[in-house]
This record gives structure tokens, sequence and C-alpha cells, in this order.
């Protein structure tokens, strides 16, 4: 199985390089003019990577073939590698391996601990912005679309009962003591609490099924790209918790 991770020595010097990064305020364009790959196109998360608000959550699922008209116009081809990277959380760049993945494109990788490794490794860097190359056909999504499992609601609901449900979020908003973003706070019963995307795998075990779900499905996506790098394949349950609470049917669980 070849690592969804890559490290800044061994990234493809043939590459396209998307800085995704993101935090919860949003897109960090100037973050990315201050300092970025050499080479690397800007991704912004809110307007590539996810679509509206509403309904499925605060970072739904864009329709696949505006993602892919979206991801072209970044230079994005299905024969070519793709290494994604942020500032270091590893979620942001985990989602758009995530979505690229879902479309169908094979060779994506993450730059394992994102800008900080690439500095710390003493590899160069760039300002100033970089202006894609659009493709005219990216080749996706590829033929067999979609190519990762999504969970809805009741997925997820299942997940839970019939094998494991992971949340990434912080204890804190696990346990429903705090919620700093969604109105209602919270977890989806019988989800276990998993902060750290490493020690996902372990809290897995030989569970199956395996989900993951955050607030919004950004978060979740690095520990389903974690339980990749295990060899645990996991689905994600992209609407999240601010899509969970849209219906005030579903239950929610405290303590």
């Amino acid at each position: 199985m070849t690592s969804p991770l890559v490290a800044a020595a061994d990234v493809d010097a043939a590459a396209l390089l998307l800085d995704v990064r993101w935090t919860l305020a949003g897109p960090d364009p100037d973050g990315y003019r201050a300092e970025h790959l050499p080479g690397a196109v800007f991704c912004d998360l809110d307007a590539v990577l996810a679509g509206p608000p509403g309904n499925g959550g605060r970072h739904p699922l864009p329709e696949p073939g505006r993602l892919a008209a979206d991801l072209a116009r970044l230079g994005v081809h299905v024969d070519r590698p793709v290494v994604a990277y942020d500032g270091g959380n590893g979620a942001p760049a985990a989602r758009a391996w995530w979505c690229l993945r879902w479309l169908g494109h094979a060779d994506v990788r993450v730059l394992d601990g994102g800008l900080p490794a690439w500095r710390a490794a003493g590899r160069p860097v760039s300002s100033g912005w970089v202006d894609p190359e659009p493709v005219r056909d990216p080749g996706l999504p590829a033929p067999g679309f979609p190519h990762l499992p999504v969970l809805d609601a009741d997925g997820a609901a299942r997940t839970a009962r019939e094998g494991v449900l992971l949340d990434a979020r912080t204890p804190e908003r696990y346990r429903g003591e705090a919620e700093p973003v969604d109105p209602v706070a919270g977890r989806i019963p019988g989800a276990v609490n998993a902060p750290d995307p490493t020690a996902a795998a372990r809290l897995v075990g030989s569970r199956r099924p395996v989900g993951a779900y955050c607030g919004s499905g950004v978060t979740a996506a690095a520990t389903v790209l974690a339980l990749e790098a295990a060899g645990v394949p996991a689905a994600l349950y992209v609407g999240s918790w601010s899509e969970w609470i849209r219906d005030p049917s579903r239950p929610v669980a405290r303590g």
C-alpha cells in the first residue's frame, strides 16, 4: 500500500502542489502570499472543496462536476501527481486529499507536517502569488465514481451502532461542555472521541464498519487520512455535527 503521506524530501518534482492553508476563520491567502512551496498554487477550501453552507452543514460536499471544474482551473489532472499541504494542522490538506480521491484521482498525497516540516527540512520557499495553469479536462470524476465511501446522517447513526464512529473534535466539544462554532452542543450517540488522528487506529481495533465526523467534515478528513495510512478503510460523514443538528429529531448525547 502506498502511503497517503509524503515527507518533504520525497515530494515528486513533477507534482502539482496545492497550498490549502485554512483556519476556523477561513482560508488564508495572505499566509500563502507571504510564504509557500515554490510553484504551489493556492486552493481555497471554502470555495473549491465545499459547497454552499446550508442543510448539508457548514462544509458540504460540492457537486462533483463543479469540484472537477474548479480543480481543473487549478491545474489538476488525473494523470499528474498532486501533493497537498497546509500550515501544519493537517486537516485542510487532508480535505483536499479526500476530495480528489473521492473523484477518483489515484495519485494524491499530503505533505507530512505541512509547511513547518518543509522549512525544517531546509527546503526553499517562495512568496507572492502563483497563477495556476488550467487544464481543459481533468479526467475527473473518474469512472466508478465515487471512489471513497461517504456517510449521511442515517449512515453515521448506523455506524455508531454497528461499528465505530469517531468524533474528531476536542473532548470538550464531544462532551457538550463547550461549542464555539455550532448552535447545539453534544455528540452523535454512540460516537467515540478521537481528537488525535494518529491514535484513531488503536481506538478502532478490529471493529468494522468505521466512520469519522467532526464539526463540518474538515478535521475528520485528517482522521480518515490517518486511518488510510494505517490500512484501515473509513467513511467520512462530510456533513458532520453541523448537519446532524439541522434536524431537531436527531438525538444528541452529552457528558
